[in-house]
């Protein structure tokens, strides 16, 4: 009995009411009992003075669960049908197990427990059922096909027993609690998914209480305004911002969701355009820059992010993609509430502050977008400005423009294979570390929030995964250099789950860095349209010409002259190898230098380092012996036989490496 069942349990006893609290004590998945989750439960409620006995069995028993309360209590009034168990899977992968104890539960079950208490109320002309929807029912959601069907079968039932009942003073409503909805509908009307813009009845540090909503019942049941979500995505997002939005400020009377929710009929583009929002004031220290570093994948392992990394470094500065997190707090406060014309609200140190100014808004038919541009002040020197584009769900059809001149356009890369590319294996603890930096939306934490929204897990912050590709941009053109950072646009395109890895193509032309972010494993673009200007540029991406050498080693020209020729023929030898090769070289029985021969990404490319992710093969050889090797004097086998050239991985790739270095490593 936890989470919405206990809750249910505690709200009516106490208001007075006398409770049956029912657990099987299963698992999720409908595995195991136990008399543990009920009883806990009930000793609650009468640690507080209320009435309460505990029942263990399951709902396919409902004549027993209604005895009981008979037994207690003498009479049952109010049933509230909430139990249910997961077994998601792909339709393909769904068993007919996997299937029918899904039914058994949320659908039959409630029917069962539902008919035990039926004749029940009919003699005492009074009942009360509340059956339990979901989202995924009414808009379907990946991966639960068995789950969907048995919820929407669940509001039919509901609405048979609705018509029934009402002679009898017996009443059947559904609730989809993860919309944050009651759908209730008469048997002829057509169909018709639709929601009120609602009314928010919790605020900050206050629990929500069932009076309350009795209060605000009419605007919640006010459908003049109504929204229609098309997907379980647009079903909870209003509920992703209102928790948001409640979170981080007090909670105006009537707030509607700026991704979700649609405009009022006063809604007045004229009126908004040029408003400006009520300056928001960022404070911090050294250690929210190093804290951004870290969420963005920095690490003390690479000795180049140290300087972003220890306030105590000499070259300590801040990467200039933080600027998104101050001006990211413009929108997070809630500051749209004061603009004019819309009916939208939103869920020592050094200062920053950041003005919000509505640049613009447009009408895409669908929704619409508000363009925001968001200036961020040192005392009276501008720091960083930021554009983002907000848009607004089912705001759309009020006549306005489609494009804006105001508008930064994304620009889609060179048609030309890149010029470099970056990967970069994100930790599980990637979006758990990167919230700490201020976007606490529960959808990248909470596994059960995200499967709200449609996700298998958690994802990743967008603005992370920007984070990401703005410094590999950095490091690869201007060796890290902040001062040439002047501009980037980027275009969030699909989701990453943490642990996935990223990778970053990039082209340069002049002083512009077109990038395009990918995810490894699914090859999905995760950002598209992108692009970062510098003020200055190298002549070479660092990734495809080392810029230091080993320590006086004669295999650093070996290396050199294998970079060289894989910027002229990389799209081949990718083709032909498909791999990745790391060496560590060796001197005085010491690992002297590592390099990198990624011939499996992009163009292929060489570079100082362990490998970026997973290498296929890693050869240790000392730079005398490596030497001897690639100039024939030394057959590889004999090396790897008496000890001179160790492999680990896969060894037979080294075939592919040995033609290689016969033919791309002439001195």
């Amino acid at each position: 009995m936890l989470g919405l069942g206990r809750t249910y349990a505690l709200a009516f006893a106490e208001r007075g009411a006398s409770v049956v609290v029912n657990d099987l004590g299963g698992d999720i998945k409908g595995h195991g009992k136990s008399s543990l989750a009920a009883d806990k439960v009930v000793e609650e409620i009468r640690a507080k003075g209320g009435k309460a006995v505990a029942n263990y069995d399951s709902v396919e028993a409902g004549d027993k669960l209604v005895q009981t309360a008979l037994d207690a209590f003498g009479r049952i009034d109010i049933l509230i049908n909430n139990a249910g168990i997961l077994r998601d899977r792909s339709f393909s992968r769904i068993s007919d197990e996997d299937w029918d104890i899904i039914h058994k539960v949320h659908l039959k079950g409630s029917f069962l427990v539902t008919r035990a208490a039926w004749n029940h109320m009919k003699n005492q002309k009074f009942g009360r059922i509340i059956m339990t929807s979901s989202g995924a029912g009414i808009y379907g959601n990946f991966g639960q096909a068995n789950y969907s069907a048995a919820k929407l079968g669940l509001l039919g039932l509901a609405n048979t027993l609705a018509v029934e009942g009402r002679k009898y003073n017996i009443h059947c409503n559904t609730i989809a609690p993860t919309a944050g909805s009651r759908l209730t509908q008469t048997i002829m009307p057509q169909v018709r998914w639709e929601r009120s813009l609602g009314a928010i009845v919790r605020e900050k540090n206050h629990p929500m209480t069932p009076e309350a909503v009795r209060n605000k019942w009419e605007k919640i049941c006010d459908f003049d305004n109504a929204n229609h979500p098309r997907t379980i995505q647009e079903s909870v997002g209003l509920l992703n911002d209102v928790l948001s939005q409640i979170e981080s400020q007090d909670v105006s009377p009537n707030p509607t969701s700026y991704s979700t929710s649609t405009f009022s009929t006063g809604f007045d583009p004229a009126k908004a355009i040029g408003k400006k929002m009520p300056p928001i004031t960022y404070e911090y220290t050294h250690l929210q820059p190093i804290l951004y570093a870290l969420g963005v994948g920095m690490s003390t392992k690479d000795p180049d992010h140290l300087k972003f990394l220890f306030e105590g470094n000499e070259e300590f500065c801040c990467l200039p993609s933080f600027g998104v997190i101050p001006a990211q707090a413009s929108m997070l406060g809630g500051g749209l509430t004061s603009i004019p014309g819309l009916s939208i609200d939103f869920t020592k140190a050094r200062k920053l502050i950041s003005e919000a100014t509505v640049a613009d808004i447009l009408d895409k038919g669908s929704g619409a977008v508000i363009l925001l541009d968001v200036h961020t002040y040192s005392g009276k020197d501008l720091v960083c400005y930021n554009q983002f584009s907000v848009f607004v769900v089912g705001a759309g059809g009020f006549g306005g423009k489609r494009s804006s001149e105001k508008s930064k356009a994304t620009v889609n890369p060179p048609n030309r294979p890149p010029d470099a590319v970056a990967t970069d294996v994100t930790t599980v603890d990637q979006a758990a570390l990167y919230r700490l930096s201020g976007d606490a939306n529960p959808l990248h934490i909470d596994p059960g929030f995200a499967a709200l929204g449609g996700f298998k897990k958690p994802i990743l912050h967008g603005l992370c995964s920007f984070g990401f590709a703005a410094r590999h941009v950095l490091k690869h053109f201007a060796n890290n250099d902040v001062t040439t950072f002047k501009a980037i646009k980027i275009r969030f395109a699909k989701p990453v789950v943490p642990g996935e890895t990223l990778q970053t193509e990039m082209w340069k032309e002049g002083n512009r860095i077109y990038i395009q972010t990918k995810v490894k494993e699914t090859g999905n673009i995760a950002i598209a349209g992108a692009y970062v200007d510098l003020t200055s540029t190298s002549d070479q991406p660092s990734a495809k010409q080392p810029s230091a050498k080993g320590a006086g080693l004669q295999s650093d020209l070996v290396f050199e002259e294998i970079g060289r020729r894989i910027k002229e023929d990389g799209n081949q030898l990718v083709k032909k190898v498909n791999a990745i090769f790391q060496w560590n070289i060796t001197k005085d029985e010491k690992t002297a230098v590592q390099w990198t021969i990624d011939l499996k990404n992009g163009s292929g490319e060489l570079y100082q380092g362990p490998a970026h992710g997973k290498a296929d093969t890693i050869f240790t050889v000392s730079d005398e012996d490596f030497m001897d090797i690639v100039l024939g004097k030394i057959n590889p086998q004999k090396a790897f036989m008496s000890g001179k050239l160790k492999v680990k991985g896969n060894i037979m790739l080294s075939q592919k490496l040995g033609t290689i270095l016969q033919q791309y490593a002439k001195l």
